[in-house]
C-alpha cells in the first residue's frame, strides 16, 4: 500500500470513529443516557485519540520528507487539512461531552433526563466505532463522574497536540486546493447500512407540488375576497344614492 493510500485509510478510520463519537454525545442527558453510554463515550474517544496520534505521526513524517514529488506533497497537504478539521470536531465534541456530563450526573441525579425523542441503546454505534461485534462493559458504577477529570485532561492534551501540529507542519488551509466541487458529496448516491448512524431522505417533487397547490388556493381566495369587496362597495353606493335622492 502506497503512502497516500495508507494515509487515506487511516484518515477514514479516524473520521468514522469521530462521527460515531458525535452520535453518542448527542444521546447524553437524554432518556437514552446510561452508564453504558458513558463507558461507550470513554472507549470511543480514546480510540479516536489513538487514531489521531497515528495520523499525525504518519502525515508529519511524509510532509517533512524533502524528496517527495510536488503532486504527492499537494495530496498530503490536502489530507493534513482534512485531518486537522477532524481533530477540531473531536475537540468540540469532547468539550460538549464534558459540559453535559457535568450537568447530568447519573449516580446522584440533579435533574431529570430530557425527553428528546431518542430511544433504544447506542451499543451498535459504539461497536462500529470500536470495530467489534459486541461491546464489553466493565466500568465502575461511578464512571459518570470519575471519568470527567480524565476527560478534561484529555481535552487539554488534544488542544496541545493541535498547537504542536501547527508548529511542526506549516500548511496553509486556504492554499490547499479541493479535489471536488463544494457540495459534491450531497449529489452522490447515499449508501446506508444497518449500522449507519443516520438516514437522509430527499424528496424533490412532492414539496414542489404542495407549494404550487398552495399558491393556487391562495390566489383563488384572493380573487373571491376581491369580488366580495367590490360587490359590497357597489351595493353601498346604490343604497347611498337612493337615500340621498329620497
Amino acid at each position: 500500500m502506497g503512502g497516500t493510500d495508507e494515509c487515506k485509510t487511516m484518515l477514514d478510520a479516524l473520521n468514522k470513529v469521530t462521527a460515531c463519537y458525535r452520535h453518542l454525545v448527542i444521546a447524553l442527558g437524554s432518556t437514552s443516557d446510561s452508564q453504558n453510554l458513558r463507558e461507550e463515550l470513554k472507549k470511543t474517544r480514546k480510540k479516536a485519540q489513538e487514531l489521531a496520534v497515528a495520523n499525525r505521526n504518519k502525515l508529519t513524517e511524509l510532509l517533512k520528507d524533502k524528496t517527495i514529488s510536488k503532486d504527492d506533497r499537494a495530496e498530503y497537504e490536502r489530507l493534513w487539512v482534512l485531518f486537522t478539521s477532524s481533530m477540531e470536531l473531536l475537540e468540540v465534541d469532547m468539550k460538549r461531552s464534558l459540559e453535559i456530563g457535568q450537568e447530568f450526573p447519573l449516580k446522584v441525579p440533579t435533574r431529570h433526563l430530557i425527553q428528546t425523542g431518542m430511544t433504544g441503546s447506542t451499543t451498535t454505534v459504539a461497536a462500529r466505532a470500536m470495530s467489534c461485534q459486541n461491546m464489553k462493559y466493565d466500568a465502575d458504577s461511578n464512571i459518570d463522574t470519575a471519568d470527567l477529570k480524565e476527560l478534561q485532561a484529555e481535552i487539554t492534551q488534544v488542544g496541545q497536540m493541535m498547537e504542536e501540529m501547527e508548529m511542526k507542519v506549516q500548511v496553509a488551509p486556504w492554499a490547499v486546493e479541493a479535489k471536488q466541487e463544494a457540495g459534491a458529496e450531497l449529489k452522490s448516491t447515499l449508501s446506508v447500512g444497518n449500522s449507519s448512524v443516520g438516514v437522509i431522505s430527499i424528496c424533490d417533487e412532492e414539496p414542489k407540488d404542495e407549494i404550487n397547490e398552495g399558491d393556487v388556493n391562495n390566489g383563488m381566495i384572493t380573487c373571491i375576497a376581491g369580488f366580495i369587496f367590490a360587490a359590497i362597495v357597489v351595493i353601498a353606493g346604490v343604497l347611498g344614492y337612493f337615500v340621498i335622492g329620497g
